[in-house]
C-alpha cells in the first residue's frame, strides 16, 4: 500500500539458507526502502506501507513464532539491520517503553560498534536494563566496569549515578538509593564549566538529534547540548529521590524534589525531548495523585491528561502509556465518575490484545470494584477473568504454553525445527551468561581471555544457525502468527468437565478478588483479606506446619483455628459450591502460590471439635475427623486459564514403558578429597559450597521399589551409585517413560544466606564433572516425555531466582512459586508434575503410603489417587496433621492418570 510499483529482492548467502529481503519503491521524489529476513517478510512490508502511506496500516505480522525467545531474536535481526547510532535510538525508545529484553539486544549491538563515550553509555543502558530484567548480580559487574570510563564525563557520571539508583530501587533498596543519588559527583564532572566544555561525537549527535526533533520538531537546533543533556539528567535523580523519600515513608519531603523535577525536565527544549518523554509523565502521574489527595481534583485531571498526551504522542500503545490510561481510569472511578472509569478500562483491556501489562496489578482494583457493583456476578467474572490475564504470571504458565505447542506438533521436519529452535534461543541464552562472567574475569585470570573468545565465536554461530532455522519454520503456517490471547469465560466453561470448578485468585494491590466458573455458571466477588491479611495467614499457618532450625524439620500442632479463618475469607461465598465440587482447579496468586487448600477447614464444627478434644486432654496434633476441603475434593493446580487449557489439550505421553524411579544417595564422607568434589550450584566461591554432610542422609528408596511393584513390566529403579547427576544426563531412554518419580533431597535454598539459592535435586557422585547435583537448568535441559513427574523432596513447589533461570536459558520469570523444580521438569517435557509445599516426612511411612496410593487402581485420576491416599493418612492419629498429608500440589490437569 502507496507503494504500487514496488520491488522485492530476495539477497542469498552461498552455502546459507538464509534469505534477506530487500522491498523497494518510489512515490513522488522520495524511495522507501525496507530490509530484513525473509521470515519476517510480513513485518517489513507493513513497516514500509506505514511510511509511504504515512499512516498506521492495519494488517497482520506473521512470523514464525515459539513464545520463548522470539522478539529477542526478531529485535537482534533488526538491530543488525540499521546503524550504530540508529540502533542505540531504538534501544532508548523500547527502553522506555517499557520493552527491555528487546531493548537489551539494541543496546548490545550498538556496544559492539560504537567506541568512546558513546560505547560506555551503551554499556550503561545494557546494566539497567539487566537490573530491570531482575538480573542484579549481571548490572553491579557492568556497573563496576563502567565507572571509571563514567568518571570524568559530566553526563555519563549523572547517567552512572542514576542508573546505579535505580537498580537499587529494583532491588528494593530505597535507602541506598537515596544515599547514591545524594553523593557528590565525581569533581571532574561536578561543575556546569566542564559540562559546558564537553565535546560529543557524530553517532551521538546523530541520536540527540533525532531525539530533540521526533517530538519537538518546529526548528529546534540539530541536537541537544550536553548542558542539556545534564538538566535532564539532574531532572531525572530529582524524580528518583523523590521516590526514594516516598518508598522511605518520608512522603512529605518528596513532593518538593517532584515538582522541581516536573520543572527541570519541562525547561529542557521546551519539555519535548523524547527519550524524557515517558519520565515526565510519570512525574505528571505522581503530581497528579498529590493532587488528589490534597482536593484539587480539576488540577489532578488536567495532570493526568497531560501525561497521557505526552505519551500519545511517542509511545503509543506501549506499557507505560496503559499504565497511565489505568492511573487516570482510576482517578475517574474515584470521584464519581463510574462509566467513563468502566469505558476507559474496557478500552485498555482490549487494546492490550492479550499482550502481558505487569505494571497494571497495582492499577486495576477499582475496575474489579466496577464490575462488580454494576454488571451481573456472571458478566463481572467474564470480564474479570479477561482484565486478569494481562497480569503477570509465574513463568510456569509460558513453558507449559510452549510445551503444549510443541506437543501438538507432532513429529514432522517442521515440529523439529520448532523444538530446535526453542533449544537454540535457550543456548544463546546460557553462552551469554558464560560471556557475561568471563568478561569479568579477564584481568584477573589466566585463560579467561581465551575461553571469551572461543564464547564469543560460539553465539555467533548459534545466532546464525537460528536465523537459518525460523527461515526454515516461516515456511510451515502452523508455526505462524500465532499471538497470545486471553481466554474468554465460555472457552474455560467448555473446557470443564461436569463436578469441576476452577477458582482464580487475583492479588491487586489492596485487595483480593475471587473467579468462579463451573461448565454451567460463573461468579466473582471481593475477598474479605488484603494481600498483606492472606500473607499473614499463610505465613501463620506454615509456621504450625514445618519450620527448618539447625537442619531439623519442627512440626507444631496445626492452626485449626488459622485455617478455618482463611477459608471463610477467601471463601465463603462459594463455599457449597467447593465442598459439593468433585473437582477443584484453583489458580492461586500472592501468598496462595505457597500453601495447597487442600488443608483448609471447611466449618466451624471441626474447630469446635478439636478444642473440645483439647479441654479434655487428648492428643494436640490428633486432627481427625477433621473437614478438610482436600477430603471431599480433589485438587489441581494451574497457573493461568491458557495453560490449563494447554495442558489438558495435550496429547498423552507415547513413551512405551511405566515408571521410572530415581533416589537414595550413596553418602559421601566430610573428607577435604570429598569436600573438593562438592560445589554449590550457584556462583560464590568457598562460602557458597554445599557441606559434604547434606549428602549423609539419603532418602530411602522404599516408595520407588513400591510403586515399582505396582506396576509390573516396563519399570526402572535406579538407586545409590546408578543414581547420578552425571548417568542420568548422559541417558537417552528418559523419554521412553510414562512416569519419573525423584525420591531425593530438593535443595531449594542456599548454603549461605549471602548465596543466591539455585534449585536441584541432590544425587550420587559421578564421573568426571559431577557435582552430586542435578541442577535447574540441568533438568531443563533433559528430554523426556512424561504424563507424571513426582518430585518426592523438600520445597519442590518453590520457587527459582532470575539467575538460576537465565542460566537454564530462560528469560523471563523465575521469582514466583512454581518457576523452579516444578518449571524446570515442565520445560524438559513434564505435563503433569507432584511437587511439595515443605519437607516431606519419613515418619510412619506417611510419603511411602502416600506415593504407592497413586499407583493403587489402574486408570484412576491422579488427584482422585492422591485423595484416597491422603484420606487414609488424615483418619490416622499418627499422621492426621496436614504435615504428613497436606504437602503434595498436583500441577496441571490432576485429570491425567497415574497408569494407564
Amino acid at each position: 500500500e502507496g507503494l504500487p510499483e514496488a520491488r522485492v529482492l530476495m539477497c542469498s548467502e552461498e552455502g546459507s539458507i538464509i534469505r534477506r529481503q530487500l522491498l523497494v519503491g518510489q512515490s513522488g521524489n522520495r524511495t522507501y526502502a525496507a530490509t530484513g529476513l525473509s521470515a519476517y517478510r510480513s513485518a517489513l512490508q507493513l513497516g514500509l506501507a506505514s511510511l509511504a502511506a504515512d499512516r498506521l496500516v492495519e494488517g497482520t505480522v506473521d512470523i514464525p513464532l515459539t513464545q520463548t525467545t522470539d522478539a529477542a531474536a526478531f529485535a537482534r535481526q533488526q538491530a543488525r539491520a540499521i546503524a550504530a547510532d540508529q540502533a542505540l535510538n531504538e534501544a532508548y525508545r523500547r527502553s522506555n517503553s517499557g520493552n527491555f529484553a528487546e531493548a537489551a539486544e539494541f543496546f548490545a549491538q550498538s556496544a559492539t560498534v560504537l567506541s568512546g563515550n558513546s560505547a560506555t553509555e551503551a554499556r550503561l543502558n545494557g546494566a539497567l536494563l539487566q537490573s530491570n530484567l531482575g538480573n542484579y548480580a549481571e548490572a553491579a559487574r557492568i556497573f563496576a566496569q563502567t565507572r571509571a570510563d563514567s568518571a570524568s564525563d559530566g553526563v555519563l557520571a549523572r547517567l552512572q549515578r542514576n542508573y546505579e539508583a535505580i537498580d537499587a530501587l529494583n532491588r528494593g533498596a530505597a535507602t541506598s538509593a537515596l544515599d547514591l543519588i545524594s553523593a557528590p559527583l565525581p569533581a571532574s564532572a561536578a561543575s556546569e564549566g566542564e559540562v559546558k566544555g564537553l565535546a560529543i561525537g557524530s553517532a551521538l549527535a546523530q541520536r540527540l538529534a533525532a531525539e530533540a526533533g521526533g517530538v519537538a520538531g518546529r526548528g529546534m537546533a540539530a541536537s541537544l547540548t550536553p548542558l542539556e543533556r545534564a538538566q535532564l539528567l539532574d531532572g531525572q535523580a530529582d524524580y528518583l529521590r523523590a521516590t526514594a523519600l516516598r518508598l522511605s515513608g518520608r512522603g512529605g519531603e518528596a513532593a518538593g524534589f517532584l515538582r522541581r523535577a516536573t520543572d527541570t525536565l519541562a525547561g529542557v527544549r521546551e519539555g519535548r525531548v523524547a527519550s524524557i518523554v515517558w519520565l515526565r509523565a510519570q512525574a505528571l502521574g505522581e503530581l497528579a495523585e498529590l493532587a488528589e489527595r490534597e482536593g484539587r481534583i480539576g488540577e489532578a485531571e488536567d495532570l493526568h491528561r497531560q501525561g497521557i498526551a505526552l505519551l500519545s504522542a511517542t509511545y503509543p500503545g506501549t506499557p507505560v502509556m496503559q499504565s497511565a490510561r489505568g492511573q487516570l481510569a482510576g482517578f475517574l472511578a474515584r470521584n464519581g465518575r463510574e462509566d467513563q472509569a468502566l469505558e476507559l478500562y474496557d478500552e485498555i483491556v482490549a487494546d492490550a490484545e492479550g499482550r502481558p501489562l505487569p505494571s497494571l496489578r497495582s492499577l486495576m482494583s477499582p475496575y474489579f470494584d466496577l464490575l462488580l457493583k454494576n454488571e451481573s456476578a456472571g458478566r463481572a467474572a467474564g470480564r474479570m477473568l479477561s482484565a486478569s490475564q494481562l497480569l503477570q504470571r509465574p513463568g510456569l504458565a509460558q513453558t507449559q504454553a510452549v510445551l503444549a505447542r510443541e506437543l501438538s506438533g507432532g513429529s514432522d521436519e517442521a515440529a523439529h525445527l520448532f523444538r530446535r529452535t526453542i533449544n537454540i534461543g535457550r543456548a544463546i541464552e546460557r553462552v551469554r551468561s558464560q560471556i557475561a562472567t568471563l568478561a569479568g574475569e579477564v584481568d584477573t585470570r589466566p585463560g579467561a581471555a581465551a575461553e571469551l573468545a572461543s564464547a564469543q565465536t560460539q553465539i555467533e554461530g548459534l545466532q546464525a544457525e537460528q536465523a537459518q532455522i525460523l527461515q526454515k519454520l516461516a515456511e510451515n503456517p502452523r508455526y505462524r502468527a500465532v499471538s497470545e490471547t486471553t481466554v474468554e469465560l465460555a472457552d474455560l466453561q467448555a473446557i470443564l468437565q461436569p463436578g469441576e470448578a476452577y477458582v482464580k485468585l487475583v492479588t491487586l494491590g489492596d485487595d483480593a478478588f475471587v473467579l468462579l466458573a463451573t461448565p454451567d455458571n460463573a461468579t466473582a466477588y471481593r475477598a474479605e483479606a488484603s494481600p498483606d491479611e492472606l500473607e499473614f495467614l499463610v505465613a501463620r499457618i506454615r509456621e504450625s506446619i514445618a519450620v527448618v532450625e539447625n537442619g531439623q524439620v519442627l512440626t507444631f500442632p496445626f492452626d485449626v483455628e488459622g485455617s478455618h479463618e482463611l477459608f471463610v475469607k477467601l471463601f465463603a461465598p462459594i463455599a457449597s459450591e467447593l465442598v459439593q465440587a468433585k473437582h477443584i482447579v484453583f489458580e492461586p496468586d500472592g501468598a496462595m502460590l505457597k500453601l495447597p487448600i487442600n488443608l483448609l477447614v471447611t466449618n466451624e464444627a471441626s474447630v469446635a471439635a478439636y478444642q473440645s478434644r483439647l479441654d479434655a486432654g487428648g492428643d494436640e496434633y490428633d486432627f481427625t475427623g477433621t473437614a478438610w476441603l482436600g477430603r471431599s475434593a480433589d485438587i489441581s493446580t494451574s497457573v493461568s486459564p491458557g495453560a490449563f487449557r494447554d495442558v489438558r489439550a495435550s496429547r498423552p505421553s507415547s513413551a512405551q514403558k511405566s515408571y521410572l524411579g530415581l533416589g537414595q544417595n550413596t553418602p559421601i564422607d566430610d573428607s577435604e578429597a570429598a569436600s573438593s568434589r562438592t560445589r554449590s550450584v550457584v556462583a560464590g566461591g568457598s562460602d557458597c559450597l554445599w557441606s559434604p554432610a547434606i549428602w549423609a542422609n539419603p532418602i530411602k528408596a522404599d516408595e520407588l521399589y513400591h510403586a515399582a511393584s505396582k506396576l509390573g513390566s516396563g519399570t526402572t529403579v535406579l538407586t545409590e551409585n546408578a543414581f547420578t547427576d552425571t548417568a542420568i544426563k548422559g541417558r537417552e531412554d528418559l523419554d521412553e517413560y510414562r512416569v519419573l518419580h525423584f525420591a531425593t533431597h530438593g535443595l531449594v535454598t542456599a548454603p549461605q544466606p549471602e548465596c543466591p539459592p539455585r534449585p536441584a535435586l541432590l544425587t550420587s557422585f559421578g564421573d568426571g564433572q559431577s557435582d552430586g547435583l542435578l541442577t535447574f537448568a540441568e533438568i531443563f535441559g533433559l528430554k523426556i516425555d512424561a504424563d507424571l513427574v513426582i518430585l518426592s523432596a523438600c520445597d519442590t513447589a518453590g520457587s527459582a531466582t532470575v539467575g538460576a533461570t537465565r542460566e537454564a536459558g530462560v528469560t523471563s520469570g523465575g521469582d514466583y512459586a512454581l518457576d523452579g523444580l516444578v518449571r524446570a521438569f515442565v520445560g524438559a517435557g513434564g505435563r503433569t508434575v507432584l511437587a511439595s509445599h515443605w519437607p516431606v516426612p519419613d515418619d510412619f511411612s506417611a510419603t511411602e503410603r502416600l506415593i504407592s496410593g497413586l499407583f493403587a487402581d489402574r486408570g484412576t485420576a491422579t488427584v482422585t489417587a492422591l485423595r484416597r491416599s491422603q484420606i487414609g493418612l488424615m483418619e490416622d492419629a499418627k499422621t492426621s496433621h496436614p504435615f504428613y498429608w497436606s504437602a503434595f500440589a498436583v500441577v496441571g490437569d490432576g485429570n491425567v492418570r497415574a497408569t494407564r
